[in-house]
């Protein structure tokens, strides 16, 4: 064949598609009910938007980006993660002006990122996110948090475990940021390359590389947990009291720092411990970004959010053994007999579908037993058929797919007739 599918992409066929469809409808669901409005964004920005948004040190923005310019010599980047765009849409069209704040948002979208694609990781993948911006109350990161794990229990997962850290405020930051330096600058030579570049710049994304996580400096590294002020650890605080008083189990992580710069205070994970993924696998994360707005330019504010991966999502079903309640079969399928038959269809076919109902016919001239055969395959409740005696009294043959049974229907009953075998 010429044409192939690019390394790391995938086409999600009708079968796979359909559970999809019912994890989007059940994060729209979920949103709705937690009063967070979706918002669709480009899957491309100026890509400074990202270097500051996401962070220069990151391996998201030195290693994994896909960058191009445009016939302009504008710089253009495919969005890596779904913050930085809704941030600049919020600063862009002022919903910090808007009556009702919060501003609570969340999305489903594509995402891209050139890595070595491998189980649960692809080069495009999809995300459903939840952004909340306006609000330093430590209350709506225990309503963020409470919402990632609702959607997870709704769908059937099970083992799920929350964990916990705080990255405290600028100053406990600062200090921490400081004894990292003092910590790893006199071994920085035996660290990777990237470790050296963000000793000075951001030390922190040095206990998140995945070359020297078993050198032994990171075991002894010092904790952001030490180095917290009384205001962030009050605030901590408050969000573990509030995860208690929702009946939210969790762990706290003092090494839990994730992988983005515009972290602060709450951060947090969902990891899921099962067959199948070897060993404890993080399904998603998120935390509080106080400051990304102002650095994207925009009014102080603060917020927080989580991203997960669909893809992920749907690994962890799989090996949970968890099956989706999808809606299999057609309500009906037409089966013809004869040319007048044939030319008929069309029309009761638009009227049963205008009343709701999932119907189908043969399309490839096929004898009756083969129509048949197709109405099985595809799941038919009931087979409608219609032949030159049918048309000549303005009825239809119902045969039950499940019992065998016939009974002649008029075309005027026929839709009531179909949703009474749909409802049993």
């Amino acid at each position: 064949m010429k044409y192939k599918l690019p390394r790391g992409t995938q086409d999600i066929l009708p079968e796979e598609s359909r559970k999809w469809q019912y994890i989007e409808a059940k994060a729209h669901d979920l949103c709705q009910r937690y009063n967070y409005k979706e918002i669709r964004t480009p899957i491309f920005e100026q890509t400074d938007l990202f270097a500051r948004g996401v962070g220069d040190t990151t391996d998201i923005v030195q290693k994994e980006m896909y960058t191009f310019d445009d016939r302009g010599g504008r710089s253009l980047t495919l969005r890596p993660e779904g913050t930085a765009s809704t941030v600049r849409s919020f600063v862009e069209n002022k919903m910090y002006g808007w009556a009702d704040q919060p501003t609570k948002l969340y999305y489903i979208g594509p995402m891209f990122r050139y890595e070595r694609p491998q189980s649960g990781r692809m080069r495009q993948f999809v995300q459903f996110g939840v952004e909340a911006m306006g609000s330093a109350d430590p209350a709506i990161d225990a309503e963020v948090i409470g919402l990632a794990m609702d959607f997870y229990s709704e769908l059937g997962l099970k083992n799920l475990k929350l964990i916990i850290n705080s990255l405290g405020d600028k100053e406990s930051r600062r200090n921490h940021k400081e004894a990292l330096i003092n910590h790893f600058k006199p071994r920085i030579n035996e660290f990777c390359k990237d470790c050296q570049t963000r000793l000075e710049k951001n030390p922190l994304r040095i206990l998140d590389c995945k070359v020297d996580r078993n050198h032994e400096l990171m075991v002894d590294a010092p904790a952001i947990l030490e180095f917290l002020n009384e205001d962030s650890v009050t605030y901590f605080e408050q969000v573990k009291t509030f995860l208690k008083d929702m009946n939210i189990s969790y762990e706290v992580d003092a090494s839990l720092v994730r992988g983005l710069d515009y972290y602060n205070n709450t951060a947090f994970e969902i990891m899921i411990d099962g067959v199948g993924f070897g060993a404890i696998t993080t399904l998603s994360g998120g935390g509080r970004y106080n400051g990304l707005v102002e650095e994207i330019g925009g009014p102080a504010t603060p917020g927080i959010g989580f991203a997960l991966s669909i893809e992920r999502l749907l690994m962890a079903l799989e090996t949970q053994g968890i099956e989706l309640p999808l809606e299999d079969g057609l309500d009906a399928y037409l089966v013809t007999m004869g040319d007048k038959a044939k030319t008929a269809a069309p029309k009761l076919l638009h009227q049963l579908r205008h009343e709701g109902l999932k119907v189908d016919a043969d399309y490839l001239a096929k004898k009756v037993k083969g129509q048949m055969k197709a109405a099985d395959r595809q799941q038919a409740k009931v087979v409608l058929i219609i032949g030159d005696e049918e048309l000549s009294t303005n009825s239809v043959m119902l045969k039950s797919m499940a019992t065998g049974e016939q009974e002649l229907v008029s075309i005027t009953d026929i839709t009531d007739k179909i949703k009474n075998y749909k409802s049993e």
